[in-house]
């Protein structure tokens, strides 16, 4: 059974690596156009180096803390569990994530915070390039609560709030974004099939004050949709014995804010201590393919250390960081 799931998932990453090259000569990239159109851009950033080192193809695997991004509806299958990830982002950008969930019979309750900031940076003018002695400060927040729920042994339903927050100096834009979850385990072997969508609501608006050179003041601005994201997700164990495991999974993401990507990547495990992870982000400039690797420890509960390397193109790179811990 397993030589069948090699081969056909072999043949499928052979025919997506010999298609990709030509595709954009053939298959024109629909939706570039809308870059630009939506705020709280740091919402887009991922969380957690495991989930990372699967290109971002995540949301049907969500069995850790960080399904609280991924997949809500995947929390009721982690346990007790907390997770503390670290994003080297480029430009000195730092992003920090830290989740706890927490099941109650067939339920689940989590909890998560995520931060996007820069260090503080010398305002300049023209009449004073060397600074002027005042610094200006950007900065994201976002704070999130997770329900999620299991219906049956094989399907499960969550619902994250979030409360948003951008600053930009002096001006600061807030919302309320919700994500919905499903995870259905087919019955096939350990097929998993997700759909979710995230960071829907309404529009938001800049409010502030901005000095124009001139001497006017703006006080009213354009208002911007959060970057709503739909992820149709299938995951399965093509190797599943005692002590390895190769999982493969797949996820087709539509944003809208861009064009269309899919995420592929692959973990082996090695007695479900020492992982090794890759990933490919296809029609995606940002986040083209991660190399990831992971350590089991047997301590404090159980312990797992995540890391996680993204090629970003002419961005350069991001380096991943996390912790997870089961209590």
């Amino acid at each position: 059974m397993w030589r069948s799931k090699v081969a056909l998932v072999s043949a499928a990453f052979l025919i997506v690596a010999s298609v990709y090259p030509v595709r954009a000569d053939l298959i024109p990239v629909l939706g570039g156009q809308r870059v630009g159109i939506s705020g709280f851009q740091f919402l887009k950033i991922g969380v957690g180096a495991r989930a990372l080192g699967f290109g971002g193809a995540f949301t049907a695997i969500a069995d850790d803390a960080s399904a609280l991004y991924w997949n809500p509806a995947g929390i009721v299958m982690v346990g007790r569990a907390a997770v503390a990830s670290y994003t080297d982002w480029p430009v000195d950008l730092s992003h920090r994530f830290v989740g706890v969930a927490i099941p109650f019979g067939a339920n689940a309750v989590g909890i998560s915070l995520s931060q996007l900031a820069c260090p503080e940076t010398p305002v300049t003018t023209e009449l004073q390039p060397e600074g002027t002695g005042e610094y200006w400060r950007y900065g994201d927040l976002a704070i999130a609560v997770t329900l999620a729920r299991s219906m049956t042994d094989r399907f499960s339903f969550g619902l994250t709030a979030r409360y948003v927050e951008e600053s930009l100096d002096l001006l600061h834009m807030r919302a309320v974004t919700f994500d919905m979850g499903t995870y259905y385990r087919t019955g096939w072997g350990n097929t998993r099939f997700a759909v979710v969508v995230s960071n829907f609501g309404g529009d938001a608006s800049p409010s502030g004050r901005y000095d124009l050179a001139t001497g006017e003041a703006l006080t009213s601005f354009e208002s911007f949709s959060p970057p709503t994201e739909f992820r149709l997700g299938f995951a399965d164990e093509i190797v599943d014995t005692p002590r390895h495991r190769l999982t493969a999974s797949a996820q087709l993401n539509h944003p809208n804010d861009n064009a269309e990507n899919l995420g592929v990547g692959l973990e082996y495990a090695m007695n479900e201590m020492v992982f090794v992870r890759a990933g490919l982000r296809l029609n995606s400039d940002a986040e083209s393919s991660v190399l990831g690797a992971g350590v089991f420890l047997p301590v404090a509960g159980q312990l797992r250390a995540d890391y996680a390397y993204t090629f970003m193109g002419d961005l350069g790179s991001a380096s991943r960081l996390s912790m997870e811990v089961r209590f």
